[in-house]
């Protein structure tokens, strides 16, 4: 009891777990379903668990399985799992810098350019006020576009301009329409103000503040923010490039869209693949090629301290720089004109590679207690579970009760695993009165 107050971030997977279980009791309710039966447990649970670590899975038909109260208990279930990974985030940045000397802490404090360690209160009311504001405004803009073009009453347009505003900020997933946001997928009005919300919300708020603050000055942005900025861009560029080539002339996906409507898609389905979650194109009648950059695309995630998940954007690049140091054979590893720490090298890949070994092995259960799975559906559904994405091929219903436990686990881990994991690492630093004798063994 005595370390878990000494580090309260390991009380984070316990909160978590909580609110999952008060959700999947509120869910098992009749009153939470269209057809008022109770739901059963796993369904519940799976549905809870995906919507507080904002995954968006889902193992039924969203709109039609669960009446208004269900659809709310969603909502805040999502709204709930978003804020509090922005605020334990927060917290755990300036749980870190106290354990810190001073040299360190500067350093911190450097890094994340935005507060110090009095600034509890206003850090999270500040992030609360981003959270609202951009939900309100994504909100404002659907709603117009729902009630003037497609006539819907002004009460259901707002609800479901709120909904997925919601979804979509806190990089959910859910939605209120059986085949996604196909329907959207080329008006502008619509399907723009989701992506930009997801990118948004998958940036991070200390990245997010920063580049707001300092949007003359990019040169002098800190090293996190600038590999999650221009990381999250050249994601979005090469992404953006890739799909729209691999289904130009897919008829099943985008192959019958005009030119406009073929760009707008294909960006909006980047946008919301790298950890949004929505389908604005038939993710099951993607052509071969472009499963493997959605793959690669949800692992990576979004950016650190964000309602994104995956391995993070920084870390995918640190490690890029890492090799390309490695490879030139330069004894040091800089980015922007600053040397990186030996310390945030060994963090970035021990969370590359056991995120590695957890999608492996969630794959390989995935196939062991599922019969007639295809190798590849198995590795998309557990990486779209354990980087809390959410996109499917639509196999999530069909899978047997050990296989949606598998997914269910993954999505949890993937969501408080790696803020428990590198926070862990950073308060668990202490310095050594000694070292041991070097020695340089054969790699390769």
């Amino acid at each position: 009891m005595r370390r878990l107050l000494r580090n309260p971030v390991r009380l984070v997977p316990f909160g978590f777990l909580a609110v999952i279980l008060l959700g999947t009791g509120l869910l098992m309710l009749p009153a939470a379903t269209s057809k008022q039966e109770y739901t059963p447990f796993v369904t519940a649970l799976f549905t809870s668990t995906s919507a507080v670590s904002v995954t968006g899975l889902a193992v039924n038909d969203t709109p039609n399985y669960w009446n208004p109260f269900g659809l709310v208990m969603i909502t805040v279930l999502t709204q709930l799992g978003g804020l509090g990974i922005l605020s334990i985030a927060a917290l755990v940045i300036l749980a870190v810098s106290r354990q810190l000397g001073l040299r360190n802490r500067l350093l911190v404090q450097a890094e994340t350019a935005e507060f110090g360690i009095a600034d509890v209160g206003w850090l999270l009311a500040r992030i609360a006020t981003t959270v609202f504001v951009c939900e309100a405004v994504m909100t404002a803009i659907i709603t117009a576009r729902l009630w003037l073009t497609y006539h819907y009453p002004p009460g259901v347009a707002l609800w479901t301009a709120a909904f997925h505003a919601i979804q979509a900020f806190n990089n959910g997933g859910f939605t209120l329409y059986s085949d996604g946001l196909l329907a959207f997928s080329r008006d502008p009005w619509v399907a723009l103000p989701l992506a930009l919300g997801a990118i948004v919300g998958g940036l991070g708020f200390p990245s997010l503040f920063e580049a707001v603050r300092e949007w003359r000055r990019p040169a002098g942005w800190a090293v996190a923010t600038k590999l999650t900025i221009w990381g999250t861009v050249a994601l979005l560029l090469l992404g953006f490039g890739f799909l729209l080539l691999a289904e130009w002339t897919n008829p099943a996906t985008i192959g019958t869209y005009d030119a406009p409507g073929k760009l707008l898609a294909s960006f909006t389905q980047i946008a919301l693949s790298r950890t949004g979650g929505f389908d604005v194109i038939n993710i099951d009648k993607l052509s071969q090629e472009s499963y493997p950059l959605l793959i690669m695309l949800m692992f990576i995630g979004g950016g650190s301290a964000s309602t994104a998940g995956g391995i993070k954007v920084a870390t995918f690049f640190l490690l890029g720089f890492v090799i390309w140091a490695e490879l030139r054979g330069e004894p040091d590893v800089t980015v922007g004109g600053r040397r990186i720490a030996t310390a945030s090298q060994r963090q970035a890949l021990t969370v590359t590679l056991l995120s590695v070994a957890l999608v492996v092995a969630g794959t390989t259960a995935l196939v062991v207690l599922t019969d007639n799975l295809p190798n590849f559906a198995a590795v998309f559904e557990v990486t779209s579970a354990f980087s809390t994405t959410g996109l499917s091929t639509g196999l999530a219903p069909d899978l047997t009760r050990p296989g949606q436990y598998v997914l269910i686990v993954l999505m949890f881990i993937g969501r408080v695993g790696p803020l428990t994991l590198g926070s862990a690492i950073a308060l668990n630093t202490r310095r050594r009165l000694y070292r041991y004798p070097e020695e340089q063994p054969i790699v390769g």
